[in-house]
């Protein structure tokens, strides 16, 4: 676990140098300036592509300590386009809904593999099981729905991506190594120690203040392999969940929000949990910090909780969080 989480962060570390040298040449520098957004928080030009690095890292890990089968070609494969239409998102800014569409695609590469989620475990007891095609189409949509909660909620600031996504697959990692007298847990094991190193890496590059930004390409990649490796690690879809509370609740939120206000679910605006914390006076290391710790105490109930414990606690984190959220948007309107 230790050697793939390591080969993943020093490539990782090693190439985001470049991808920021060479970002103006690539053309894909983020201007405030020229970029007007009201989601826009950076306020100097900041080089994107932060997708391009991770993905090396994985590429390269991967091909070093995990067997090359159908599997991980099709992990592989879904990355890949992640990572091309990260670069075109970065250069063009596409349209959201091309954005989608080809992350459909994207996810259903490692289905067709033959990844999927073959049962669910019931909150109120027992188990339930999937037909053959139920099972795919879940796993397409829960690969991308949890690529776009990442995106929407979990980038906001400098560095809350990269330790969000560190702390998620490293508890995946321990979650799996309970059940490591199964071999086939052990591939689990190392993809997710990848995940971790390529995003540890990235971060001295993300931290506050950022040189780089992961943008959509990193961002959808870290929901992609977080999504996957839930699936892979004995289907642990509600342990992910819990240990995501903060964006999937805040993005859940915003959605609503932006519904009922008649507005496209999908166009950024300045409602999320972070632009709250800004405007109550927090730094952005703090916001991400706030976030960092939230999801690690998360990570730490995940792993403590059974099946119908994780249910409450979501209930109860959801409860939690919207009342933060609720009072943090009367209290901006007040100032």
């Amino acid at each position: 676990m230790i050697y793939p989480l390591a080969i993943a962060a020093i490539v990782s570390f090693l190439l985001t140098p470049l991808v920021i040298k060479y970002a103006g040449y690539l053309g894909i520098i983020d201007d405030p300036k020229a970029h007007k957004h009201p989601k826009v928080i950076h306020t100097t030009p900041t080089p994107r592509g932060g997708g391009i690095p991770i993905f090396a890292a994985l590429l390269t890990a991967s091909i070093i300590f995990l067997p090359v089968d159908k599997h991980l070609l099709g992990i592989l494969g879904g990355a890949l386009v992640l990572t091309l239409m990260g670069f075109l998102d970065d250069k063009y800014n596409l349209n959201p809904y091309l954005r989608l569409g080809l992350g459909f695609l994207a996810a259903s590469i490692p289905v067709f593999s033959g990844i999927g989620v073959t049962f669910l475990t019931n909150p109120l007891g027992g188990i339930i099981n999937l037909s053959p095609i139920i099972s795919d189409i879940f796993a397409v949509f829960w690969i991308t729905f949890l690529m776009n909660m990442l995106n929407m909620g979990a980038k906001g600031v400098d560095g809350q991506l990269s330790g969000v996504v560190i702390i998620s697959a490293l508890t995946i990692a321990l979650l799996s190594l309970r059940y490591s007298a199964d071999i086939a847990q052990w591939p689990v094991i190392i993809l997710a120690a990848i995940t971790a190193g390529a995003f540890l890496g990235f971060l001295p590059w993300h931290i506050f203040p950022q040189k780089i930004m992961p943008s959509y390409g990193g961002a959808t990649l870290a929901g992609y392999l977080l999504a996957i490796l839930s699936i892979l690690s004995t289907t642990k879809v509600g342990t992910l969940i819990v240990v995501l509370g903060v964006p999937l609740i805040d993005t859940g939120y915003t959605i609503v929000r932006r519904i009922l206000s008649g507005k496209s679910p999908v166009w950024g605006d300045t409602g999320h949990l972070h632009h709250r914390l800004l405007a109550a006076g927090l730094t952005k290391m703090q916001v991400a910090l706030f976030y960092w710790a939230l999801t690690a105490f998360l990570g730490f109930l995940a792993l403590s909780l059974n099946a119908s414990s994780k249910f409450y606690t979501m209930i109860s984190i959801t409860a939690i969080l919207g009342g933060l959220i609720l009072w943090l948007t009367h209290r901006s309107r007040l100032s």
